[in-house]
């Protein structure tokens, strides 16, 4: 279908939904606006997008790539890495298009280094639980119960956000508790759960729903005085401009909300 063709066939569509009293958000499937210049090779949506982001956001961000190329023909590769890991990397260099990361800290490391294409904004929130083996053994309840002698806790590490997350919680509690390991992500603090190696972490509750096959996760109190805020930015040096705005929009609108929404992630 040449330009012409399709550029009527989306006014008739424009104007088939305007009549019905839809509102249509039309992210590049080949009804782009008719009044617009045609795209010229490499301009606009289409090509190859690169996302760098938080661990926590895996299985929802790569369930949101794929609904988002197939509606906008984007090939995404996602990155998945602690936030300031991840965060590090862009600003030595790496190349990425996106950045979502698990609270604010490390996105002001890219923004202060000159590295974000704009402004962050926040998509959604995530709070913490207790994650502890399937059918919770040593029956889990608060926080104290991880300060026994022989609990093996694992956290993360403090300088990434789920361990930032986890200090601010025991410090909420007043519990002092020394962790048997710290891990550079989620994940990890999660698989010494699920591998028996630990007997309870602290991780998101996207997370623990995730694994419910092979975990619980314990709902505490202190937990609301730790909620994350995750931003999200297009990147200075982004190859696809426009394919990153429309992924960032994506993620924000509905359809990319109620995945995450549905994983457990909070509406901000």
């Amino acid at each position: 279908m040449n330009v012409v063709s399709t550029a009527k066939t989306c006014t008739r569509l424009r104007t088939t939904l305007a009549a019905a009293g839809v509102l249509a958000v039309l992210l590049v499937t080949g009804c782009a606006d008719d009044r617009a210049e045609p795209p010229v090779a490499g301009d606009g949506i289409g090509g190859e997008l690169t996302v760098f982001a938080a661990a926590s956001l895996t299985e929802s961000f790569t369930r949101i790539g794929q609904d988002f190329q197939a509606a906008n023909g984007v090939r995404v590769t996602f990155s998945f890495a602690g936030s300031s890991t991840l965060a590090a990397q862009i600003n030595q260099g790496a190349p990425a298009d996106v950045f979502a990361a698990a609270a604010p800290a490390p996105m002001a490391t890219v923004v202060d280094a000159g590295n974000a294409a704009e402004e962050p904004v926040t998509f959604v929130r995530n709070q913490l639980v207790i994650a502890v083996p399937k059918g919770n053994p040593d029956g889990v309840t608060s926080l104290r119960d991880l300060t026994g002698p022989d609990r093996k806790v694992a956290l993360c590490a403090e300088q990434v956000p789920c361990g930032a997350a986890a200090r601010a919680a025991l410090d909420a509690a007043g519990v002092a508790l020394t962790p048997v390991t710290l891990e550079q992500d989620v994940k990890a603090a999660l698989a010494k759960v699920r591998l028996g190696e630990v007997d309870a972490a602290l991780v998101y509750r996207t997370d623990a729903r995730a694994a419910a096959a092979d975990i619980d996760g314990v709902e505490f109190p202190e937990s609301v005085e730790a909620i994350n805020d995750y931003p999200i930015a297009v990147l200075t040096e982004a190859t696809n401009p426009a394919a990153a705005r429309a992924f960032v929009e994506y993620v924000r609108a509905d359809p990319g909300r109620a995945v995450l929404t549905s994983a457990g992630f909070q509406v901000p």
